[in-house]
């Protein structure tokens, strides 16, 4: 007999009742609730996402339309459109940063153990990396980037073990990248990989001192001076391996040498690495910075599978209140698809649970094997009648 909840109940059971009460009542978000707590407006904003769900409109009406399957969510009663809209342009988006946060506590603790690690060294591999939201400016007019057109930005740190998405940032489009960065701190020992617009001697300087390695593209107008000749393996496309000095590092002492590789591609051009990591060869660098792609993978299944790139508000909150949704939602999809034996791909993860939100199925068996028919109930057997 069939005794599992619907395939998305479980996968909020992935969200402990418990912690989620204790941000809420950190950050007082549900004060004059009035009956629609925080966990029904986490419920229907996922909805939102992993239902693909168009409108305010479209998250009451489908969530209305299953309301006989609505207890094992934690939802008395579906939403209303008006009070949803409430709560999220009012409601303090802070609770939901807070639950993505620990969610990530939780779900990295367990990949660090079950991921296979494609690099032998024991840094944590981070991408640093940020992406431009754009927004109507006549319906967001709180977030102008230029004069006619609206955007926030997203600067996300992805940790490669599991590709989850460890910590982020909403900034207005404006902000430039390394202005954010700067704020930033890592854990020594960390090897951080980023793009040439985080092209900053001082931020490089203060990465060095903390004890973080960084991997980065250099700009071709960067003057440097070289300080050794490594052996180049050009068995592997390594055209130069040299140790330089920063001509603006040069009062920094021996804390400011690097690395620069040159790496041939295979249109026959050259892109060039600058490190701070003396020992790594230079095979291991570049190919740990071509692993900086998932970040660029990450922000696309954002855009492409869930809802981030329209909104059913337009005030800032409730914007806020939406993307934060959306990294839990990604999250969540991330951890599933590390525990499915299937060889999901993200998008396909995403599209077939979209199908089977409100059906009654073991949702790790589904995840194992998707396209296998349910177990049939047992037939009914009939009893024996008894004469006295």
């Amino acid at each position: 007999m069939n005794r599992v909840c619907s395939i998305f109940a479980q996968l909020l059971q992935f969200i402990p009742r418990a912690e989620f009460a204790a941000a809420v009542h950190e950050h007082n978000a549900e004060r004059h609730a009035r009956g629609f707590t925080c966990w029904t407006q986490l419920v229907a904003m996922l909805f939102c996402h992993l239902g693909r769900a168009q409108s305010l409109r479209e998250i009451e009406g489908g969530l209305a339309a299953s309301e006989g399957k609505l207890q094992h969510l934690g939802v008395k009663t579906p939403p209303r459109r008006s009070t949803l809209a409430y709560a999220n342009a009012h409601r303090p988006w802070q609770v939901f940063q807070t639950v993505f946060t620990r969610l990530y506590g939780r779900f990295s603790a367990e990949i660090w153990q079950h991921c296979r690690r494609r690099f032998r060294f024991r840094h944590k591999l981070l991408s640093l990396d940020a992406t431009l939201i754009p927004l109507c400016i006549s319906l967001f007019d709180w977030a102008q980037y230029r004069r006619s057109k609206g955007a926030v930005k997203l600067h996300l740190v992805l940790d490669h073990d599991g590709w989850l998405p460890q910590f982020a940032v909403v900034t207005p489009g404006k902000t430039a990248d390394i202005e954010v960065a700067r704020r930033l701190r890592f854990e020594p020992g960390t090897l951080l990989v980023f793009d040439r617009g985080y092209q900053d001697y001082a931020w490089w300087m203060e990465l060095t001192r903390q004890g973080v390695s960084f991997i980065t593209r250099l700009k071709d107008n960067a003057e440097y001076g070289v300080v050794e000749q490594r052996p180049a393996d050009r068995g592997r496309g390594i055209v130069r391996d040299e140790v330089i000095l920063l001509v603006r590092l040069q009062q920094q002492g021996p804390e400011a040498l690097m690395r620069r590789i040159e790496v041939e591609e295979e249109d026959g051009g050259t892109v060039v690495f600058v490190t701070n990591h003396l020992k790594l060869s230079a095979a291991t660098v570049a190919a740990v910075y071509r692993e900086r792609w998932q970040i660029e993978l990450l922000f696309k299944a954002l855009k492409q599978t869930l809802r981030i790139k329209t909104f059913v508000g337009t005030s800032a909150n409730a914007v806020l209140i939406q993307i934060w949704t959306a990294l839990i939602a990604m999250l969540l999809m991330r951890y599933l698809q590390m525990r499915s034996r299937h060889g999901w791909s993200l998008s396909n993860l995403v599209a077939l649970l979209r199908q089977q939100l409100f059906v009654y199925r073991d949702l790790q068996r589904w995840l194992d094997h998707p396209f296998e028919p349910p177990p049939q109930p047992p037939g009914l057997e009939q009893l024996a009648f008894e004469w006295i």
